[in-house]
């Protein structure tokens, strides 16, 4: 079970609707490459490798997926081409399940501290919402929750998160502009430890233009934490927008060199045809897809199973 709890059926719709645009263009494009044939050849192969990277799959993730369905058409000499799609599903699924994509579990047992969430990503990929609407999950199960409001760099974005956290109804923890974002994060974990909350979520700053900066910055935020809860922070998770396909992996690499980011999430996969940017993304950085947005509802931000969203993809 995820820490959302189980799969239901509405979660399955609500996905199957969310990856709407990502299906119609990937396998519509797929049943017109085979169309006529009988079996898989080098031109199914080629027609699929073009699907595969304009859907923003990725070109190494691609060449692997094409090599993999190489293998087995070589093995078994009468693969058809109406087979395609299955053979496609096992492949992805596959390697979903090598990089570790799938449910993740949260220990709320920190012997007697919360379990702390940083924040990560540029400006504009929903990471606001994105806190906002863990927090809402998280109050949903019962937990307590703190947000510390430590992006001081833009008015903005504190705004933001104070107006997420009155709609959610969670404390947040703010200072004025321009202050140190890791004193911002230090009172929010005092004031969460003195009050017994369940969970904390930080918000960063998310300027990639001065790569050394943010280094320092998010080095120095986890520092302080730490000297509160030595294990803070439990978890640093980059949100990025997977509208912006190839973009979001230039993202995902220049934070990882930033920080050590131990989770994604990928957001807007509602309104994008790019949903093939979750494989790239998870083959490609080794780091777990954690959570995918699908709507704009607080609902709408899902933990990532990895069987449903292929099966989703697929069906």
């Amino acid at each position: 079970m995820g820490i959302f709890g189980i799969f239901s059926k509405e979660k399955k719709n609500k996905l199957d609707k969310g990856l709407t645009k990502t299906k119609e263009s990937v396998f519509n494009k797929i049943s017109r490459a085979i169309v006529g044939k009988s079996k898989v050849d080098d031109e199914v192969l080629d027609n699929l490798e073009e699907i595969l990277i304009t859907s923003d799959v990725g070109v190494d993730t691609t060449l692997k997926i094409i090599k993999r369905i190489e293998n087995r058409v070589t093995e078994s000499k009468y693969l058809g081409a109406s087979e395609l799609n299955n053979i496609l599903k096992e492949e992805i699924a596959n390697l979903l399940e090598e990089n570790h994509s799938t449910d993740i579990e949260i220990d709320f047992d920190g012997g007697g501290f919360p379990y702390v969430i940083m924040v990560v990503g540029v400006n504009g990929v929903g990471k606001t919402t994105t806190i906002g609407k863990l927090a809402y999950q998280f109050k949903t199960l019962g937990k307590s929750v703190y947000l510390g409001a430590a992006d001081t760099f833009r008015a903005a974005a504190v705004d933001q998160l104070v107006v997420w956290s009155e709609r959610v109804g969670v404390p947040i923890v703010k200072q004025s502009m321009g202050s140190d974002p890791a004193s911002v994060a230090y009172d929010t974990l005092k004031s969460a430890i003195a009050n017994k909350a369940d969970v904390v979520i930080i918000d960063t700053a998310g300027r990639l233009h001065n790569k050394i900066n943010l280094m320092n910055e998010l080095s120095k935020i986890k520092n302080v934490m730490k000297k509160l809860i030595p294990e803070a922070p439990h978890e640093v998770l980059l949100v990025l927008d997977g509208s912006t396909g190839q973009n979001a992996f230039e993202q995902a690499k220049q934070f990882s060199k930033a920080t050590e980011v131990s989770s994604l999430a990928l957001t807007k996969l509602d309104g994008t045809a790019k949903g093939g940017v979750v494989i790239g993304i998870s083959d490609q950085f080794k780091i777990p897809v954690k959570y995918i947005g699908i709507g704009e509802q607080m609902e709408d931000l899902q933990i990532f199973n990895k069987k449903e969203f292929v099966d989703s993809l697929f069906s």
